[in-house]
């Protein structure tokens, strides 16, 4: 492509194009746009920007926090980036913990670190060890809790989509055939 050819797909003149192929100029990002969508390629491909691979979380720095009034403990697994859908947590869970039942639109995905859990999800109660996992909805309402003398930790990842849970529907409770019932 020439500078005449660039500068009419671009709509960048050709002697500030001419500066920037030395070295002479550097161009604003709306001009780098500019120039990017003449030769049809995303603005990425002349800028490094973060990659969202590029999220590290440090098991002894890892974020954590709780809300006020709960005695459940989190640690922030996943970094917050623009885009992104799914939210992990480690939970730190102590003995006889219950949750609320809830329900909203996205999915979650529940894996047992240390301890037991009790998960209800739709009617069903699975009694879950360490190793465990499920998977479900989160339009079935559900809950779990601690019924053990000792602490758990859950690794919860997920999307919930809070802002359109006022629109859920009543479903039926289909039977769930994730994991086999214990105890």
């Amino acid at each position: 492509m020439t500078l005449q050819q660039l500068s009419a797909a671009s709509g960048v003149s050709i002697g500030y194009l001419s500066q920037v192929e030395r070295g002479n100029a550097t161009p604003t990002l709306g001009t780098l746009t500019q120039i990017a969508k003449a030769f049809e390629v995303d603005t990425g491909y002349f800028v490094r920007a973060p990659r969202a691979v590029d999220s590290l979380t440090r098991g002894n720095a890892r974020p954590k926090f709780a809300v006020a009034g709960s005695s459940i403990a989190y640690e922030q697994i996943g970094a917050e980036r623009a885009g992104h859908e799914l939210t992990s947590f480690v939970i730190n869970v102590p003995p006889g913990y219950e949750s609320e039942v809830v329900h909203h639109v996205g999915e979650e995905i529940i894996y047992i670190l240390e301890g037991e859990i009790s998960q209800m999800v739709g009617e069903r109660d699975y009694i879950m060890g360490v190793g465990d996992s499920l998977h479900y909805l989160g339009t079935t309402p559900h809950c779990w809790s601690n019924k053990t003398n000792n602490p758990a930790r859950i690794l919860w990842v997920g999307r919930m989509q809070y802002d359109k849970s006022g629109k859920i529907a009543p479903i039926a409770d289909a039977p769930a055939e994730m994991l086999p019932l214990r105890g």
